[in-house]
């Protein structure tokens, strides 16, 4: 009886593609009107799924079985929010909503979405009932969004503004911000939401927040070797690694990604990654083992080993991809 039960077991899971899949990478073609699919298990596209004019934005669930997709449809007034179903990849819903929205965040169960539209406001959307439930008066141009770990909290990265904004999700109200030195680019929150680091303009490296002292507590300048520092530059992307003991980074017009050693104060720069060019967003697997980078010149992802921060590979794609985002379907580990 157990070996007739153990062999059912296997089949079933070899038979159930949410079991037996590993994580995909899905990537935005920011100058196209598509996402490549990419399995992580073989770094090979495996499906090219059709989503509109300039894709932007990129979301999931903390349980991985919702992706959630901003459409610029840049030319018209109205841009477009997209349900995707990570299993199938197909579109399985859209919705139309602000112009020229950009990078979105959803609560970790999916059921809101903060979209940052160009109409100067967050769009919050119930993802269930598929309707408008507020607009968050933001000032400047609304970008880059998170959520907390608790998905109690949204932080919005407006272009033409200096600071990070703070939203609660049950009023959705504004209820803080944490002042920066220039306009923010991409951000990332560490897990016990004590520390936010934001890329700025202006600035090859980025800021260290205390999110509860709601300042600045380090500027940290990227080391770019001298015969680089041909033109100016900025950084655009940020990840920390799943332990969290370091953070990477993007220059964009240096062709370099730069490793940086988080359990020093302050951070201390640790790699210099030589890219292919003009990476722009990073992903991590799981496990830390891989890191994927955006090439947006040459129209690649980069894929990156993390301990020996070497790439091992260039995966072609769509056009001028930029948002890259890890979905574990299922939350599989």
């Amino acid at each position: 009886m157990y070996h007739w039960f153990f062999c059912v077991a296997a089949i079933a899971s070899a038979a159930d593609p949410a079991v037996s899949a590993p994580p995909k990478l899905y990537v935005a073609n920011s100058a196209g009107n598509d996402l490549h699919v990419i399995d992580t298990a073989t770094n090979l596209v495996i499906r090219r799924v059709e989503v509109g004019p300039q894709p932007h934005g990129l979301a999931a669930t903390a349980a991985g079985d919702q992706v959630f997709i901003t459409v610029e449809n840049t030319g018209g007034e109205a841009g477009e929010l997209l349900w995707l179903d990570p299993v199938s990849d197909a579109v399985t819903r859209r919705m139309t909503i602000g112009p020229r929205p950009n990078q979105l965040a959803v609560t970790p169960d999916g059921r809101l979405a903060y979209v940052p539209c160009d109409d100067a406001s967050w769009w919050v959307i119930d993802t269930e009932q598929g309707k408008v439930i507020a607009k968050i008066a933001t000032g400047g141009r609304p970008h880059n969004t998170l959520s907390s770990p608790d998905g109690r909290r949204m932080y919005l990265g407006p272009k033409g503004s200096y600071h990070v904004l703070i939203a609660d999700t049950r009023s959705h109200r504004l209820t803080g911000e944490i002042p920066l030195s220039d306009a923010p680019r991409p951000i990332v929150l560490s897990r016990d939401e004590t520390r936010l680091y934001a890329n700025v303009d202006t600035l090859i490296g980025f800021e260290v927040c205390d999110v509860p002292a709601r300042k600045v507590v380090h500027r940290v300048e990227a080391d770019v070797p001298e015969e680089l520092l041909r033109k100016a530059s900025r950084s655009h992307g940020i990840a920390l690694t799943p332990d969290e003991k370091e953070l990477w980074m993007c220059d964009v017009f240096h062709d370099r990604t730069y490793v940086f050693d988080l359990t020093a104060e302050p951070p201390r720069q640790v790699a210099s990654i030589t890219m292919q060019g003009g990476g722009y967003w990073l992903s991590f697997s799981p496990d830390g083992r891989t890191c994927y980078i955006s090439e947006r010149i040459g129209n690649t992802v980069a894929v990156v080993d993390v301990a020996s921060r070497k790439v091992t590979a260039h995966i072609p794609v769509g056009q001028v991809p930029k948002r890259v985002l890890i979905v574990n379907p299922l939350g599989r580990q």
